[in-house]
């Protein structure tokens, strides 16, 4: 007897359709700092809040119910409260706070997301006008340059916490961090490795907006900066660790190789170079972290995510050698690609 087979449920779809509707309900929520509040005054009911937010309490009703929904508010009485996870990443300030890439993706992807198919057809960036900028970089204003940083960081500080973990850096010394604006993963490769000092190679204002952040870690004696383009000038030699993270997949592939090879010369021999990114899987069919960031460099950059047998082809032709793969789980990567130079 031939079996009826079931029909696939419609609920994947239906939960892709909501996705907006998600995202906006946190990005409102954070926007009108619904979490400090409840950081303040645990325990506010629904009028509560609309009284201290200056609104009506039907709306702020409505948006606290879903945040509960969603796991960003549990119920406290007649109120709410911010849950444990929401407290420790939502709330300004904190150590592990992430808000800075809700305002990133809310400010900068968002409106390109929106015109999807317009970069589909013309295979440019939407998050900004590529008639009149070179790239995503040279926006010159200061509040949505802080905000892009800022959110960088925010996933790049547990991202390069994981890292410290999968890579063994105790026998290095000198560390340079290509484009490592904000300065979370040489902050937090310093903290995990005591004996490393590291040199953050970017943009003259890059370096400006992440000094402070330096100072803030207390870190100023153990790391340093050097301002340049590494498309224009030459990477200061003599490191025996270099990093590439969140780089390579905001350019095509003739600029990844130019940065590689850039790499290389600047590198000491025996030293390694290490790539942090999401990385598509090599059969182009996942993970969906990665392939959705790939999708988002459509809007706002002319790269995309790259699997990790490209960068193994890409490190060889340039000269690398003992390239090899380590995966991990991270916010901002999945895994980090190691390369040595002979």
């Amino acid at each position: 007897m031939t079996s009826v087979q079931e029909p696939a449920s419609v609920m994947p779809i239906m939960n892709m359709v909501y996705g907006l509707w998600v995202s906006q309900t946190l990005v409102t929520a954070h926007e009108r700092d619904v979490f400090g509040r409840f950081a303040e005054r645990p325990g506010m009911t629904a009028g509560e809040l609309a009284d201290a937010l200056g609104l009506q309490e039907r709306p702020v009703e409505q948006l606290i119910t879903a945040c509960a929904a969603l796991g960003l508010l549990e119920r406290d009485g007649a109120g709410y409260r911010n849950t444990p996870m929401t407290a420790r990443y939502l709330l300004r300030g904190g150590e592990d706070y992430v808000g800075g890439w809700v305002e990133v993706v809310s400010r900068h992807d968002y409106p390109g997301w929106l015109r999807l198919d317009e970069a589909l057809r013309t295979n440019r960036p939407t998050a900004w006008d590529s008639e009149r900028r070179t790239s995503l970089f040279d926006d010159t204003n200061p509040v949505i340059l802080e905000t892009f940083w800022e959110g960088m960081s925010a996933i790049s500080r547990p991202t390069a916490r994981v890292m410290a973990e999968t890579v063994d850096l105790s026998t290095s010394r000198a560390l340079m961090d290509v484009g490592g604006g904000g300065g979370a993963y040489a902050i937090e490769l310093c903290r995990a490795y005591p004996e490393l000092s590291a040199t953050i190679f970017d943009l003259p204002f890059v370096c400006d907006l992440t000094q402070k952040k330096v100072e803030q870690a207390g870190l100023t004696d153990r790391i340093s900066f050097t301002p340049g383009d590494f498309f224009a000038d030459p990477l200061p030699g003599g490191k025996d660790v270099i990093l590439l993270s969140m780089i390579l997949h905001d350019w095509d592939i003739d600029r990844c190789r130019s940065i590689l090879r850039s790499c290389y010369d600047a590198l000491a021999p025996g030293g390694q170079l290490l790539i942090s990114e999401l990385l598509v899987a090599d059969t182009k069919d996942g993970p969906l972290d990665a392939t959705l960031m790939s999708l988002s460099m459509l809007v706002e950059t002319f790269g995309r995510n790259y699997t990790g047998e490209e960068y193994r082809s890409w490190l060889l032709d340039v000269g690398f050698t003992d390239v090899e793969i380590r995966p991990f789980d991270a916010p901002a990567a999945n895994g980090v690609v190691i390369a040595r130079k002979p």
